[in-house]
């Protein structure tokens, strides 16, 4: 079963210094069809306005990773962690007991796009803790590149949740599968251009939410970036 979901029927909020789209029920925006999908509760894409961003608020409970598109995203913690989160890398914050931080667009010409992406963990009440890693985009094209797990298998960040990311770079010929285990829910989200996703085309935004079947299959791209999310049901 496969369902798609289009751009254009996400949640969007504007605050000027924010827009804002929310593919499941986050903040203002409830959807009760799209409360979440298995275990993964939110995909938050943000574009923040220069010399702008998130004051420093609070999280527990919830496994954070971090996709930056366009710009530089400055994070900083009450762990003491200082990092700048650009197209380069890829960012955990897992929340455990409780943690703040915020972040920001410290340039003043261009828009910081970026995706936040939260999983529910295995379980509660686990030490706050935080990693960043370097993503080569050649390790993207034309594949899809595994960038968090449990226990960081195959060298991609760890999460501690059931539930692997990839994501991948198409172009023309460019072709990738994904095999998912009996039991297991897919989610594909394009970030921008267009490509095949197991027989469906999805543009800049839309998904595909997938259960009991296979395989995740997608090719003909055109300047597509996809986030591929195997996810327990």
């Amino acid at each position: 079963m496969m369902q798609f979901r289009r751009s254009s029927t996400r949640g969007r909020v504007d605050y000027g210094w924010l827009r804002c789209h929310h593919s499941f029920s986050f903040a203002e925006f409830h959807d009760p069809s799209w409360m979440c999908w298995g275990n993964l509760r939110a995909i938050n894409e943000d574009r923040i306005a220069p010399g702008t961003g998130f004051d420093t608020h609070s999280h527990r409970d919830v496994e954070i990773v971090t996709y930056v598109v366009k710009g530089r995203l400055a994070h900083r913690d009450s762990l003491g962690h200082v990092h700048d989160v650009d197209p380069g890398k890829v960012q955990r914050l897992s929340a455990g007991t409780g943690v703040r931080h915020s972040e920001f667009n410290h340039d003043y010409v261009t828009r910081t796009h970026f995706l936040q992406i939260w999983l529910e963990p295995d379980r509660r009440g686990l030490a706050p803790s935080y990693e960043i890693q370097s993503v080569d985009v050649s390790g993207k094209r034309g594949q899809l590149r595994l960038l968090a797990a449990p226990g960081g298998e195959r060298g991609a960040l760890t999460v501690h949740a059931d539930a692997r990311i990839h994501a991948g770079l198409f172009d023309g010929d460019e072709r990738a599968r994904l095999t998912l285990a009996s039991g297991r829910k897919g989610y594909v989200h394009l970030v921008r251009g267009d490509l095949i996703v197991n027989g469906h085309h999805l543009s800049a935004g839309d998904a595909l939410a997938i259960e009991n079947e296979s395989l995740v299959e997608v090719w003909s791209g055109k300047d597509a970036e996809v986030l591929v999310f195997d996810l327990r049901a």
